[in-house]
């Protein structure tokens, strides 16, 4: 129960309180209150009015009980649950040169107790395994006592958290709110929906409708066939209907309940059902199991076999359609999924034929609609068919193709791929150029059936900061965490100073990471580097290389903006040695903001704007660039991309041609952002008395019934 609280914290920024004191009269609570105010301020988090006057009625221990889990709460949330070290004890004064450092550590290796010259073999000398060489050289406490205590200014972050309902009211709303996403979830929310689904089937039976028990709410849709198999889990488990209409929803469900991978990415070894499990999995699969759907089980045959494996279709002779499912993966039956016949007419050249195949499935039409416009003679029949798969299209294709539609008229650098796991690569754009005013006419249908579908706004109001924010299409790369943004966001940087850092704790190995800052010019060339290889230039400096974290370590780059000579700043953290990200034991990046005059750690945790896990399938993270415009004014666009590099030994040296061409063409993408959304909903105009507020944070002051939406509540924008 714990865990789920903590969810609602550091998802909503609410805290979940029974609406009735639970003890002690009014006020005893109030000093105790006044004390995690304090404490939460010291991480840059305040409670709202509202909850302070709400934690002033409970006792003195209550609020204390409630304090010490909230505290944990955000400071996880800003990364100040660790021990920020630095090599450089002074960071980021008194860093030396690169030079200078190694020649230090040289003459110290060399040189024996006695001050005598030590023999070395030159051939067989390794920077990097000389004595000293990537361990901290003195203790966190001696950190502690080097530093001035931070200097508090008006510009720090200050996160309010709000008062919010009773936790079961929360979890559910949360839980919704997952559940019916219209964009896929990342790995950290599916497990947050998957606690949460467990939370309300066995906490929520009492909220149901009439006195009739309400095991595990279901939101109106569920689009995204992975959460469907979250929610389908716990149902199984509950032995309640199960919420399926393709084959593969079973088999993702099968997956999900045996403990492993939902999006069928990996595959997974299949425990022993339960008979009553087999029976509900196998009714389901026969409800489903149509001619039509046959064709989609040949994708992932190879599971479909392991899977039969464990259900014994042959023990329900009164459910053949399911049977049918496991003949086809076994070759026993032949079936032709709808993609194969496509492509089959496109290679022909008949394009008409594949119109007309696409149109029992509209999402696959218009994900093919650049395709089927280069493939045929007749644009106006394929914008008719594409017409009538708009009304049928799930809202998130419509939005993905209207932004594709956008970029399709300006050349870019080059073609971008981004897999589920945040690997990136780029290639030439070879395709031949749409004719603007085809390209006119589909991106018109779009916004009008778009338009159609977003809730009457009422009274909209917008905060500035909010218009830049892309829209949240695709989730999987963006893990949960502070001042999280959708890639291709921008968000401006405030501050003359600004820090990024990077921690990780090694799980069983040895664990190398190395923060590098790629810094180019406008052209997004003459590069400039700053990593262990290079400490300091004109405006960077690196806090120094470690080479093992088994108890934790932190690396720094500070950059003095005004004196930035490069208008085009990449943070980087390259795996040079050990575990991957997603395998070590912690790893997670951020960013933090200065004023020149504030003195402090070099973590301070209300200085940090941004904090996210980091844990995709690459040896290099690039989570976000620092770009320069015209203005003069700094801004963060969020990459959320991650690079194959090399086995080992990765250096921000190696990769900056790749590194370069990858964030250009992200950067000169157009981002279909809040601000196109907007519009359509100013156009539309509002009939109702509501208001609709769209900002990054919710507002203090929001009227009774306002519908509020933020960057963590943004998918629920996006329409069915």
């Amino acid at each position: 129960m714990d865990n789920v609280e903590s969810l609602v914290i550091t998802r909503r920024l609410r805290v979940p309180l029974d609406p009735a004191p639970e003890g002690g009269g009014p006020g005893r609570g109030e000093v105790a209150a006044r004390q995690l105010d304090a404490a939460l301020l010291s991480a840059g988090f305040t409670c709202s009015p509202a909850l302070l006057e709400r934690l002033s009625g409970l006792s003195v221990e209550n609020v204390i009980d409630l304090g010490v889990r909230v505290l944990a709460a955000v400071r996880h949330l800003v990364g100040d649950h660790v021990r920020h070290n630095a090599y450089f004890i002074d960071f980021p004064r008194n860093v030396p040169g690169t030079a200078e450092f190694w020649a230090g550590l040289m003459r110290r290796s060399l040189l024996g107790p006695d001050a005598s010259v030590q023999e070395v073999t030159p051939q067989t000398l390794d920077l990097l395994t000389l004595p000293g060489y990537g361990d901290y050289p003195h203790s966190y406490a001696d950190l502690l006592a080097a530093h001035a205590e931070l200097v508090p200014l008006a510009g720090d972050r200050v996160t309010v958290l709000d008062l919010g309902g009773d936790l079961r009211s929360e979890a559910r709303e949360l839980y919704l709110s997952l559940a019916g996403s219209q964009v896929p979830l990342p790995a950290e929310d599916l497990a947050a929906l998957r606690e949460l689904a467990a939370f309300c089937a066995q906490h929520l039976p009492e909220l149901g409708a009439g006195g009739a028990p309400e095991h595990i709410p279901v939101p109106e849709h569920i689009p995204v066939r992975e959460n469907r198999a979250v929610v389908n889990e716990a149902r199984l488990a509950a032995g309640l209907p199960l919420l399926v209409d393709t084959v593969t929803d079973v088999l993702r469900l099968a997956c999900g309940a045996s403990g492993g991978d939902v999006t069928l990415a990996t595959a997974t070894r299949f425990r022993s059902f339960r008979r009553a499990e087999r029976r509900a999995l196998l009714r389901a699969l026969d409800a489903v199991a149509t001619d039509a759907a046959l064709g989609d089980v040949p994708r992932f045959r190879e599971q479909w076999k392991r899977l039969g494996e464990r259900l014994h279709p042959h023990e329900y002779p009164h459910l053949p359609r399911a049977a049918h499912v496991f003949d086809v993966a076994r070759g026993e039956r032949r079936a032709r999924g709808l993609g194969s016949r496509v492509e089959t007419a496109l290679a022909a050249g008949r394009a008409h034929e594949a119109v007309e195949l696409l149109a029992s499935s509209p999402g696959a039409l218009l994900r093919r609609l650049d395709h089927l416009l280069r493939a045929g003679t007749d644009p106006a029949g394929v914008l008719a068919a594409a017409g009538t798969a708009a009304r049928a299209a799930s809202g998130r294709v419509l939005l993905s193709l209207r932004e594709h539609l956008h970029n399709r008229l300006a050349p870019a650098a080059g073609r971008v791929f981004v897999n589920r796991h945040g690997r990136a690569w780029t290639s030439a754009d070879t395709r031949p150029p749409l004719a603007a005013d085809v390209l006119a006419q589909a991106a018109d249908l779009l916004d009008e059936e778009i338009a159609r579908r977003l809730p009457d706004p009422g009274r909209l109001v917008v905060e500035p900061a909010m218009l830049d924010v892309a829209l949240p299409l695709s989730g999987k790369a963006v893990a949960p965490g502070l001042g999280m943004l959708p890639r291709g966001s921008l968000a401006p940087v405030e501050g003359e100073l600004l820090r990024f850092f990077v921690h990780w704790r090694q799980a069983a190995r040895r664990t190398d990471y190395d923060l590098s800052a790629l810094m180019l010019d406008d052209a997004y060339g003459d590069p400039e580097y700053i990593s262990w290889t290079n400490y300091t230039n004109d405006f960077a400096t690196y806090s120094g290389d470690l080479t093992t974290a088994a108890d934790g370590a932190s690396e720094f780059i500070d950059l003095a903006l005004r004196r930035a000579t490069r208008p085009v700043v990449i943070p980087q953290v390259n795996i040079y040695a050990g575990e991957p990200f997603d395998e070590a034991a912690e790893a997670f990046f951020g960013f933090m903001t200065r004023d020149a005059a504030q003195e402090g750690l070099p973590f301070e945790p209300r200085t940090v704007r941004m904090k996210s896990d980091l844990r995709g399938a690459g040896r290099v993270a690039l989570p976000l660039v620092f770009l320069r415009g015209g203005d003069g004014a700094w801004r963060a666009k969020w990459l959320h991309l991650y690079l194959k590099g090399h086995p080992a030994f990765n250096q921000v040296e190696g990769n900056r041609l790749s590194t370069g061409l990858l964030v250009r063409s992200i950067v000169e993408r157009e981002y279909l952002t809040v601000r196109h959304l907007a519009d359509l909903l100013a156009r539309k105009g509002g009939a109702g008395e509501h208001t609709t507020y769209l900002g990054l944070r919710a507002p203090a002051d929001a009227p009774e019934g306002a519908r509020i939406y933020t960057p963590a509540t943004l998918h629920e924008l996006i329409p069915a």
